[in-house]
């Protein structure tokens, strides 16, 4: 059986497009999932326009935001069956002998590689999921939202389990992008005050930042930092996609302060560090997550008190996959879903 799918086939910009693919069978430990919905990510349109600073096995179908419903289960799959609504991780492929797998780390595992990239993603009706990779979904979270759980992670790991925020809190997220925005709001959660800074183009995604409650600069974040009591901010969020943004993070920052980045960033920094050895400043990369993370994510989409709704610009079905990509990197809208 052939279906639908958004494939990106090479390197050169531009080189996605609506194809054709086997429908893939459920291996021993894996399942079949019909795909509900995908969330577009960044990476996705880096991807599109070629300009991504990771190795990707081409062609490879998008997509690795997502959640469906369980059609199919392996011989040796147990505790899941047909029917069960269901959100993957990411973690598609992993050395269970790796030390890092085996410390519950193995979105560090060196052998890693996900979904989209790695191995074919979720932008199609159909995909493979190693069972493990598995969670149930509350019935009261709609596809949808439930698509947006991975990025949550991503910002749940950056804010809680990397740096220890603490009721009080004066934090600064760089970059308002989906990820900055989540960020942020998993920092009010923990009983921050937020201010997002970014540049007079995010305007759109910086009222979506004020109507969380959270405040919102394209100008004046030093002084905003700095008005306590002349030291800075308690932490920095850097989701920006630039390395120079690791500058300002020092600058706002509080001696004995942390920054977490989270932020992709391929160019090289031309600046000095020694503001970090000075101000003894922690400095903690985040990347991916893990089980422990991905139930408490859901716990919280559940509950309402982790609102993705106003991040969704939109919804569009697959064959007008181009539309949702347009719409997210024109900075239409800051979140594109496609239903498959």
């Amino acid at each position: 059986m052939k279906q639908l799918a958004v494939v990106n086939f090479g390197p050169e910009p531009g080189s996605v497009e609506l194809r054709e693919v086997p429908v893939p069978e459920a291996g021993p430990e894996d399942v079949l999932l019909e795909v509900a919905a995908v969330g577009v990510c960044g990476s996705d349109l880096h991807q599109w326009r070629g300009d991504q600073s990771w190795k990707v096995n081409y062609p490879v179908v998008l997509g690795h935001e997502f959640a469906g419903v369980v059609r199919e289960t392996g011989g040796r799959v147990t505790g899941w069956k047909p029917g069960e609504r269901v959100v993957s991780e990411t973690a598609a492929v992993i050395d269970p002998d790796s030390p890092m797998t085996r410390q519950g780390l193995y979105n560090l595992d060196p052998a890693r590689r996900g979904f989209g990239y790695g191995i074919d993603g979720a932008m199609t009706k159909f995909v493979r999921v190693p069972a493990r990779c598995l969670h149930r979904l509350p019935e009261t979270l709609p596809f949808e939202r439930a698509a947006l759980a991975e990025p949550c992670c991503v910002a749940y790991s950056a804010a809680v389990v990397g740096v220890r925020i603490r009721p009080g809190d004066r934090v600064v997220v760089l970059g308002p992008g989906t990820i900055g925005i989540l960020c942020g709001l998993v920092a009010q959660i923990c009983g921050a005050t937020v201010a997002f800074f970014g540049l007079e183009k995010d305007a759109p995604r910086l009222e979506i930042a004020r109507r969380s409650g959270a405040l919102a600069f394209t100008a004046g974040i030093k002084e905003w930092a700095f008005e306590a009591d002349g030291l800075g901010a308690d932490g920095v969020i850097d989701a920006s996609g630039v390395s120079a943004s690791l500058k300002l993070a020092l600058e706002v920052v509080r001696p004995n302060g942390w920054i977490a980045k989270v932020g992709w960033g391929p160019q090289p920094v031309d600046f000095s560090l020694d503001p970090l050895v000075q101000k003894n400043v922690a400095l903690q990369g985040s990347f991916s997550h893990n089980w422990t993370t991905w139930e408490r994510v859901l716990r919280l989409l559940a509950s309402g008190k982790l609102d993705v709704g106003p991040l969704i610009g939109g919804v569009w079905p697959l064959d007008k996959w181009r539309d949702a990509f347009e719409a997210m990197h024109g900075g239409r809208v800051l979140k594109s879903v496609i239903k498959p």
